[in-house]
């Protein structure tokens, strides 16, 4: 069924764990396929949900949140990080568009990029440490949910910055607004089933950060590129991770 293997094709690409399945999928599949971003999101939280359930049983609660973190990198091959940092590189750098371009393709780890990766990572873990310990697991379970809603929109609302191939197009050039409906409707059914009508809010609230933070970074450079959607996931992550903080004391 095109449905699963769809989903089995975003589960291998957007993820380590490993599936040992050769697809015959095409560019169409992996744009069309971030439609079930928010269902891999969910697999992810899940895991890192069970494993905090068990740490936080024998380890110090700021141990086992870096350890969470270290697993969360583990678990996504450090994809989106790496999106972030060739982002920040690029454009930070206060150079032409074509230039920013070149940058943010070139394999070398410039200093925007560590202080954009180490910075995320920091402040997520000290929100995370914020959080009520009975409420934690619920917000772990979610937040690679709102990740990829980030990724999803990004790609659905934005044209290729490049000319010719790269990683990002694919996803970009089929990825439309029906991808984006149907995936932000699976994001709120998953928010609405784990957190009530708060969470339905908090999802809607997290498809609007994504799209401004996409429509922030895509100016700077006429479009986005695959480095820019791994930003935009990375960036509502924590967004996300904010907006729960403040409002934990409602739900």
């Amino acid at each position: 069924m095109r449905i699963f293997k769809r989903f089995l094709l975003m589960l291998q690409f957007l993820t380590t764990i490993p599936i040992k399945i050769n697809l015959d999928v095409n560019e169409e599949d992996f744009g069309k396929g971030l439609v079930y971003a928010p269902v891999v999101g969910l697999v992810i939280g899940a895991i890192l949900a069970g494993e905090y359930f068990v740490l936080s049983r024998i380890l110090p609660q700021f141990i086992t949140i870096v350890l969470i973190i270290i697993s969360y990198i583990l678990l996504t091959g450090g994809l989106h990080l790496d999106g972030l940092g060739d982002t920040f590189d690029g454009l930070f750098s206060n150079r032409s568009r074509e230039r920013m371009l070149e940058i943010m393709r070139d394999s070398r780890v410039g200093t925007n990029a560590v202080l954009a990766i180490f910075g995320i990572l920091a402040m997520n873990i000290a929100v995370l440490g914020s959080i009520k310990p009975d409420r934690l697991a619920f917000v772990l379970l979610l937040m690679p949910v709102a990740g990829r809603i980030g990724s999803l929109v990004g790609a659905g609302t934005s044209q290729y910055a490049r000319r010719g191939e790269g990683l990002g197009k694919s996803f970009i050039d089929f990825c439309g607004r029906r991808e984006v409906l149907i995936g932000n409707f699976i994001a709120d059914l998953i928010f609405l089933a784990a957190m009530g009508w708060n969470g339905l809010g908090i999802a809607v609230f997290s498809a609007m950060s994504a799209l401004v933070t996409a429509m922030i970074f895509s100016r700077r450079i006429g479009g986005a590129t695959g480095d820019i959607l791994g930003a935009v996931c990375e960036i509502n992550q924590t967004i996300f991770l904010l907006a729960v903080c403040v409002l934990q004391n409602r739900f």
